[in-house]
């Protein structure tokens, strides 16, 4: 009797699944095939994206190679690797986009293009898909520039959050922000910056002894 109960449940299983298939068969397969496709394009888009990467990449070093290949770059080798970096600007990749802005930006501005820097640095500051840290040295980069003709206030609201604890260019925007009293002759709130960046022992080396050096200018 337990074999005839057993051989009617599965007549009966094959039947519901012969039912199913001429129902739902066709959903099936192109749930399938929709997978199989998926797995696919993913595949080909991962594929796609190593080939972009490691163009960039190329690209990238190509660049840098024409800045470290001479101490000092005559104009021409200087035009060359900014065309180079310009290209890049356009990658789909943030990493590469962001350093080729930052690269191309460093050469405008020791290339007296200072307008073209700070256009650079600007998009940099205000790229919500690059590196935080390289956005804010992108703005530090844009302020230090400017610190000696530049709006004060708009300086200060670039610096400000830069300056702040945790901050990885803290010093330095701390730095710049004593330039830019001295600048408005705050002699003395900036002799106060200045010893409390000299006396910090978080801060770079070359920042205190910046700091010691300009005091000692103001006397002290």
């Amino acid at each position: 009797m337990v074999d005839i109960f057993d051989e009617v449940n599965e007549d009966l299983r094959a039947e519901r699944a012969k039912r199913l298939m001429q129902r739902y068969g066709g959903l099936m397969v192109g749930a399938c095939v929709a997978v199989i496709a998926g797995v696919g394009a993913w595949q080909g888009w991962q594929y796609w994206q190593a080939k972009q990467d490691a163009a960039a990449a190329a690209a990238y070093l190509a660049s840098l190679s024409t800045i470290e290949s001479s101490p000092v770059l005559a104009d021409a080798q200087r035009k060359v690797a900014i065309a180079g970096f310009d290209a890049l600007t356009a990658a789909p990749q943030d990493g590469y986009r962001t350093l080729a802005r930052l690269q191309a930006a460093a050469l405008k501005a020791d290339g007296r293009d200072l307008p073209g820097a700070l256009a650079l640095w600007d998009q940099v500051a205000a790229d919500s898909g690059a590196d935080p840290l390289l956005r804010d040295l992108a703005s530090l980069l844009w302020a230090s520039r400017q610190v000696d003709a530049g709006d004060p206030a708009l300086l200060e609201a670039r610096l400000r959050p830069l300056a702040m604890p945790g901050n990885n260019w803290r010093s330095l925007a701390q730095e710049q922000l004593a330039l830019l009293l001295l600048r408005q002759d705050k002699t003395d709130d900036a002799k106060t910056a200045l010893r409390k960046l000299a006396d910090d022992v978080t801060a770079p080396g070359g920042v205190r002894g910046r700091s010691r050096a300009l005091l000692d200018r103001l006397g002290g």
